[in-house]
């Protein structure tokens, strides 16, 4: 087993006023070249947006971009003519592909918004470009783990052009689970959204983050409340 921690003071950051942005990875002005991406994880943003703020018209292709709204609401307009507003509990992917042009903004006037924004490269370029939200009932994640994306429409969460599967969890202290691999040669990106646990031989705190490979299962444990991500993505 291999792990990679990556601490939450030791991510990018960019206070824009209206932007207040946590990078994981290279992105915009901030540049590692060791944190570039994980596998096929090219970019894992911490989002705060102002009240009434938010990211003009801009372009997108050949990437999955998923959006987890963590606090608040986020309006969306696209060139696909899809016009929708996402909220906590719900998630949202684009399948980039030929091409797109989205808006983001922070619709409420009096309380700014949280979301993670997250980019994978897909496993097939130049798709038809498509757009997907639902809600999730949240409760299926209280102590256990609940999937939120895979590579197969038919399963539960949204899905995508990519061999990934990630899943959420809302666990108490003292809360455990086993989280074995779906596919050989992935790799497995953990991000606590708050709490601590402990996986892989490492104690997580809130915003820190750690990569995994060469392992078949791992098991997670909640020292505190704690909420985290799981993301687990080919790795080339």
């Amino acid at each position: 087993m291999k792990t990679t921690l990556h601490k939450s003071n030791t991510r990018g950051h960019a206070n824009h006023g209206w932007l207040n942005a946590y990078h994981s990875f290279s992105f915009a002005g901030y540049f590692n070249p060791e944190r570039h991406n994980f596998g096929v994880l090219r970019v894992l943003n911490d989002d705060t947006i102002a009240a009434g703020m938010g990211f003009g018209t801009h372009p997108h292709d050949n990437m999955e971009i998923i959006t987890i709204p963590l606090e608040g609401d986020l309006a969306h307009k696209d060139s696909m003519g899809n016009a929708a507003t996402i909220k906590s509990g719900d998630i949202q992917v684009m399948s980039a592909g030929t091409g797109i042009q989205h808006s983001e903004f922070n619709p409420n006037h009096d309380r700014q918004t949280k979301l993670l924004q997250i980019w994978l490269f897909p496993k097939t370029e130049n798709v038809t470009p498509r757009y997907q939200q639902i809600t999730l009932d949240v409760a299926d994640r209280h102590n256990k783990l609940q999937q939120v994306l895979s590579p197969n429409p038919d399963d539960d969460g949204v899905w995508i052009h990519q061999d990934a599967w990630f899943h959420m969890g809302n666990f108490d202290a003292g809360a455990t689970a086993n989280y074995p691999l779906k596919k050989a040669g992935n790799g497995l990106y953990v991000f606590v959204l708050k709490g601590n646990i402990e996986i892989a031989g490492q104690t997580l705190e809130t915003r820190d983050g750690l990569g995994v490979t060469d392992f078949d299962t791992l098991e997670i444990k909640a020292n505190q409340d704690s909420e985290f991500l799981l993301m687990e993505v080919p790795m080339k």
